[in-house]
């Protein structure tokens, strides 16, 4: 039997394999970059041990070599995204940036009938505040009973299935209008006390849908507004001009793409002019 020093000890060895040499540093930033396009700068170092030191004690390994070395031969939808699921960040707030839904109030709901179709892309959204913020948009000029969706997507299935709940928690209702929290929002009561839940209404014309940027693009059929807004710049310049062209493809003719308020894809494509700051439209 082994003894309690030897159980202590290994299982010390095992937590303190958060130290990560240069050399598997460098294989998982290329892991990353090769299945989600991102690229990771020298200062991730840390935060890509912290992230995945929880892996090596999951499996009893010593070493991030070793367990670099079972992803490599791991299949996609199972190991493989759980490492993606763990170092994409997943920071979003709703009605994150004002500006972006100010303008796509007055210059595109505003102009547009309440019964014109209209389908919209949040490309990366996370736990699902921003495609839920931009379905209370469209709820409140549109109704319920207009043709209107959203499809939201991201790479992290862990936080498709947060989004797909449309649970938060009530610390968050500070960021939604009064209007629509007690309009498009639903109190927790009981077990769900400290809650909000997105109510069913909103949540019918919402869909959500795992995408990987990096790779070609399902088929999602195509979008009068897309938001693909602060995830640029976790990508090189290379790959950024791919996914944006990428994502153009599935623009309408006319439509709408915003992209974070520090970023720009301004000579990306010819399709695209530019309307202001981080807005642009195909023509």
């Amino acid at each position: 039997m082994e003894s309690k020093h030897a159980v202590q000890k290994r299982s010390g060895d095992l937590f303190n394999q958060s130290a990560i040499t240069d050399w598997e540093f460098a294989r998982f930033r290329q892991l990353i970059f090769d299945l989600a396009g991102i690229t990771l700068s020298e200062h991730k170092k840390n935060l890509v041990a912290v992230r995945l030191a929880s892996r090596l004690r999951y499996y009893s390994l010593t070493s991030f070599a070793d367990y670099y070395r079972m992803l490599i031969n791991a299949p996609p939808e199972g190991e493989l995204q759980t490492v993606v699921d763990h170092l994409t960040t997943n920071e979003t707030h709703f009605f994150r940036e004002p500006r972006h839904f100010g303008f796509i109030k007055r210059h595109i709901l505003d102009n547009t009938s309440s019964q014109t179709p209209l389908r919209c892309w949040s490309a990366v959204c996370s736990t699902g505040e921003e495609p839920y913020s931009l379905a209370m948009l469209l709820a409140e000029h549109c109704g319920y009973t207009s043709d209107w969706r959203v499809l939201g997507s991201d790479i992290n299935s862990n936080v498709l299935e947060q989004a797909r709940n449309g649970l938060y928690l009530n610390s968050r209702q500070a960021e939604i209008p009064r209007r629509y929290l007690q309009k498009y929002c639903l109190k927790g009561v009981r077990s769900q006390q400290g809650t909000l839940l997105i109510n069913n209404k909103v949540r019918e014309h919402v869909r959500f849908k795992q995408i990987n940027l990096n790779t070609s693009l399902p088929n999602v059929g195509f979008f009068d507004l897309i938001l693909l807004r602060n995830v640029l710049i976790y990508f090189s310049a290379e790959t950024k001009h791919e996914v944006v062209l990428r994502v153009v493809e599935k623009l309408k003719p006319g439509g709408h793409i915003l992209v974070g308020h520090s970023e720009t894809i301004t000579g990306i494509s010819d399709r695209l002019r530019l309307i202001k700051p981080s807005i642009y439209q195909k023509v």
